[in-house]
């Protein structure tokens, strides 16, 4: 039995504070332990009460004067798009064309692949990203590499090869059948190994022939643990192109559906345009939303309704959606969401923003059973975080006078330089220069 204590102050959420209040979805532990045993929480709370129960000789790691939250979860992001974050100028249709195709086709390359999933990972690990699912071009070789990478440093990503095979640039386009074969083979070999998962990958209806999107439904079905994983209702030129493609669907969503890809296991990127059939047959399924209002704001795509989503009772975590999103930041995609929330009439709750960035996204991603929060039993991702990390936030957190106030300057003053330590599986994986 190897047993280690984190000290230090705690928080967490263990339900949604929109369903259950405040007071039922948070805890904070001002003076608290977080005892681990073999990269799993085995308690957390006050230290006063943990502290007397510890085995002897435990060794207790110091973390006092900073605040100790789990590990971020990161619901939507492209690896292969590194080189081309911050392109000026286009929108979605655009942007894809003159930036995004031409450099994932360099993934062709198994050593540029490998080149960019060990920067991506390590810039994951340093803004305290702890789990993501995550895009793939369309090329195997990009999520070889990427899993390979990924199982190295013993963290959970879920990621698949993207499919594509009509209406993209031919370096950038796969068959029906070739997409299916590279995708069966990946799964045959990551799927599961270590904390890596699976995601069937189309890219959007747009590029993906009924051929192509059938077989992906009917992978989906077969194999119950994978994830499906696209995009919806971004860009409004982007809607007027599928409804020319799919004259006969009721709506976007609707064309997914009828391939099979409307599931419990679904995670839909973007949804900013959507009606209200869509969000209720969202929540019938069980599908989820990553929210990614830097890239939305970035790509000029529009606002997305949390309220609407959260009336309907549909799943919703946060993306950052890298390389549109101009952060690996999910403290800097919380400062993006406040400020869409509140373009659209309403406030976004600092306890509402830090659960759609853990638990909320381990939950949309269908592993709330397993991160996201420090509940006995679950795996120890967890980030150290550095109150003092700029002049301003040491100055600003020290007039702070309770948790929720410390939750949302942290959203709107913190990056990447809060982090302290990143925590995977209870081994420290990055620590702040």
């Amino acid at each position: 039995m190897t047993v280690k204590a984190i000290k230090g102050a705690i928080f967490h959420l263990v339900d949604d504070p929109a369903v259950v209040g405040t007071e039922a979805a948070a805890a904070y532990f001002p003076d608290g332990l977080l005892v681990l045993e073999n990269g799993h929480v085995l308690a957390c709370g006050a230290r006063a009460d943990l502290e007397p129960t510890l085995p002897k000789g435990t060794y207790i790691v110091d973390h006092s004067g900073s605040l100790i939250i789990p590990g971020f979860i990161d619901t939507h992001i492209h690896f292969p798009q590194l080189d081309m974050i911050a392109s000026f100028g286009e929108q979605l249709l655009d942007w894809l064309e003159r930036y995004t195709f031409p450099e994932e086709a360099k993934f062709k390359d198994p050593a540029h692949a490998e080149e960019c999933a060990d920067f991506f990972l390590d810039e994951l690990l340093r803004n305290g990203t702890t789990s993501a699912l995550v895009y793939g071009t369309v090329h195997k070789e990009s999520a070889d590499a990427l899993f390979k990478a990924a199982f190295d440093r013993g963290m959970r990503i879920v990621a698949g090869k993207a499919l594509m095979d009509r209406n993209v640039p031919e370096a950038v386009r796969d068959t029906a059948e070739s997409g299916d074969r590279d995708s069966r083979e990946l799964i045959e070999k990551w799927h599961g190994k270590g904390r890596l998962g699976y995601a069937v990958t189309p890219r959007f209806a747009p590029a993906c022939s009924d051929d192509q999107m059938t077989r992906a439904g009917k992978l989906l079905a077969e194999i119950p643990d994978l994830l499906m994983h696209t995009h919806m209702s971004e860009n409004t030129g982007e809607i007027d192109w599928v409804k020319e493609l799919y004259p006969d669907a009721k709506d976007y969503l609707d064309v997914y559906a009828k391939f099979g890809l409307l599931t419990d296991r679904s995670v839909f990127a973007h949804c900013i345009h959507l009606g209200d059939d869509e969000f209720q047959r969202m929540a019938k399924n069980g599908a989820a939303i990553s929210y990614c209002p830097t890239s939305n704001l970035f790509l000029g795509s529009g606002l997305f309704d949390l309220k609407k989503a959260e009336a309907h009772g549909v799943k919703v975590g946060m993306g950052t959606d890298v390389g549109a999103g101009t952060s690996f930041s999910l403290l800097q995609t919380l400062n993006e969401a406040y400020k869409v929330c509140h373009l659209k009439g309403h406030k976004l709750d600092p306890y509402k923003s830090f659960y759609l960035a853990t638990l909320g996204g381990a939950r949309a991603l269908n592993m709330g059973d397993k991160v996201g929060s420090f509940e006995a039993g679950k795996e120890a991702d967890f980030l150290v975080l550095d109150l003092a990390a700029t002049p301003l936030l040491k100055r600003r957190l020290e007039n702070c006078t309770s948790i929720d106030e410390t939750l949302f300057v942290l959203s709107m003053l913190g990056d990447d330089r809060v982090i302290c330590h990143t925590y995977i599986a209870g081994a420290c994986r990055y620590s702040k220069p």
